[in-house]
């Protein structure tokens, strides 16, 4: 017969063995790496929204452009003017918020193509 105090050796053996394989396989499969790549992601700029952006500032200098995470809000004195989306899983044109017009594209706008959407959102 095996005694008490072999059991719970076995015990904490069969115990440890399972943590490690665990602690092994979470590692593989993503866990805390998985999450901090999402947030990395999420925090890297929008190529197409820098290129807007930098668009609006050269050639809009009436409008003030503020960068909101995924969208720009165009002010024009004090007042919000449109908000600017670029995704390419939303259709193309415009639909409102309140009574800000949001503007979305699937690729950075020429600069017509702003003109004629600003002047339409004013």
């Amino acid at each position: 017969m095996i005694d008490g105090i072999w059991w719970l050796v076995i015990f904490l053996a069969v115990v440890a063995g399972l943590w490690l394989l665990a602690h092994r396989r979470g590692d593989k499969g993503g866990g805390k790496d998985k999450a901090a790549k999402s947030a990395r992601a999420k925090s890297l700029p929008n190529d197409a929204l820098q290129k807007t952006a930098a668009l609006l500032k050269k050639d809009f200098k009436n409008y003030r452009v503020t960068r909101k995470g995924n969208h720009l809000l165009i002010i024009k004195q004090g007042k919000k003017v449109a908000m600017i989306t670029i995704d390419k899983k939303l259709a193309t044109g415009q639909r409102r918020l309140g009574d800000v017009p949001i503007i979305n594209y699937h690729r950075p706008p020429s600069r017509a193509q702003l003109s004629a959407n600003l002047q339409e959102a004013e």
